[in-house]
């Protein structure tokens, strides 16, 4: 008992010294509010507002607490603020060949009749549309590395006011994380992000890319001559020859695979050289991918965009975690600013179990005790943010107290007055 109360010392420690550095800049009732969500999702492992509330175990009536942090969500947006402190942490630990996967995902509310701004959405996993909201996420990820930085999150609705466009969200995200790396990382987009209405902003900008082709699209050959992508791939050698072992979705699968590389140019950019990559052995049609990142002397160019391409599908486990260790599709707050703050508060959550508790190393020890919290029967996955929560969940949830409000931000800019001799 007295370990665990150590543990939970620790733990709540960290949560408020993080949401001190993140609230940094907001008001004080901020402040507090942002530290009382981080530690009550992750207490509750729950996103339900009475979960959250029962989480801060606090000495009055339950009900007041509920409504106290109702009110705050819907206040004001804390999205921008959010994603800002995000990129500009995660942008220390980004270098020129770390991935930037942007992924679309969505929540999906069945029974849901007076949120607002409730849209429809295209559910990928029961592949049929509902009523729902996007998610907009870009997570860093080095292709030869465990380490997961969640860079941006977003949570919008093609009903709301302010919403211009699909294409828009995405290149308004990445925009946003690069501004942050200052040009650092390549942009990994799965089928949908090789629509000329991204790819060409994304040239124009000089932002290097890897991008999944559906087939259907245009490229030129040597000679200017204009093919299908799906025509193109049959004048490219597979040479290479390389053997990789996947994990998706639990299951882990050993794949020989094919590999090659064809030199291609865009018909609305024709002076610009790209490489289209062709991937044979996942299935029955190979994958297509374009790239603008040209070969080097020191990597065989159509493997290392193939690790580029693979590392993106790495970074899909973030939506499945989220969803299952927090319950993020049963949110039930009605307002369209709460629902937003939300979503980019459990990003927050999620920075913190992958990074500041995950990959410090003078957090290493309490890293390994929270695995032990879990009590898993097996050792602990690659993806290790499930044991990570479930020890914290495990630890907070059985505290008495809750969480101490955070002091005042540190400005480290702050000119300090001394004495003059």
């Amino acid at each position: 008992m007295a370990e665990d109360s150590r543990l939970s010392a620790k733990v709540k420690s960290q949560i408020t010294r993080f949401a001190s550095r993140l609230g940094a800049g907001l008001s004080k009732p901020d402040r507090r509010f942002v530290t009382e969500m981080l530690y009550g999702i992750q207490a509750g492992k729950d996103v339900k507002v009475s979960n959250i509330a029962r989480a801060l175990n606090e000495s009055i009536a339950l009900i007041k607490t509920e409504g106290r942090l109702c009110r705050r969500l819907a206040t004001h947006d804390l999205t921008c603020h959010v994603n800002s402190w995000l990129s500009r942490e995660g942008a220390l630990a980004v270098d020129d060949d770390t991935v930037l996967a942007v992924d679309l995902g969505d929540i999906r509310k069945t029974y849901a009749k007076s949120m607002e701004h409730l849209a429809f959405v295209h559910d990928g996993s029961e592949g049929d549309v509902a009523p729902g909201y996007w998610l907009n996420e870009i997570v860093a990820a080095h292709p030869y590395g465990d380490r997961i930085i969640p860079m941006y999150g977003e949570l919008y609705s093609v009903e709301a006011p302010l919403f211009r466009s699909e294409n828009d969200q995405i290149l308004r995200a990445i925009y946003h994380v690069m501004k942050a790396t200052k040009g650092r990382g390549i942009v990994a987009i799965d089928r949908g992000g090789d629509r000329r209405e991204i790819l060409l902003p994304l040239l124009d900008k000089g932002i290097r890319f890897v991008v999944r082709e559906r087939g259907d699209r245009h490229v030129l050959l040597s000679g200017e001559r204009r093919y299908a992508v799906a025509t193109a791939v049959r004048r490219c050698r597979t040479e290479i020859e390389r053997e990789v072992e996947i994990e998706k979705e639990g299951c882990r699968r050993t794949y020989t695979l094919r590999l090659g590389t064809l030199p291609v140019r865009m018909p609305e950019r024709p002076d610009v050289q790209l490489w289209l990559v062709v991937i044979h052995g996942f299935g029955k049609e190979p994958i297509m991918l374009l790239t603008n990142v040209g070969p080097s002397t020191d990597r065989e160019h159509a493997v290392w965009i193939g690790d580029v391409y693979l590392t993106r599908w790495k970074c899909e486990e973030t939506y499945r975690f989220l969803k299952q260790s927090y319950n993020l599709e049963d949110v039930r707050v009605r307002d369209y600013t709460a629902l937003r703050n939300v979503y980019v508060l459990l990003n927050a959550v999620m920075y913190f179990v992958s990074v500041v508790i995950g990959t410090k190393a003078r957090l290493s020890l309490l890293f390994r005790e929270l695995c032990v919290k879990a009590k898993r029967f097996f050792e602990v996955a690659g993806f290790y943010q499930y044991a990570v929560a479930d020890g914290i969940h495990r630890l907070l949830f059985a505290s008495r107290g809750g969480v101490s409000p955070p002091g005042p931000p540190q400005d480290t800019r702050q000119l300090g007055l001394f004495p003059a001799g």
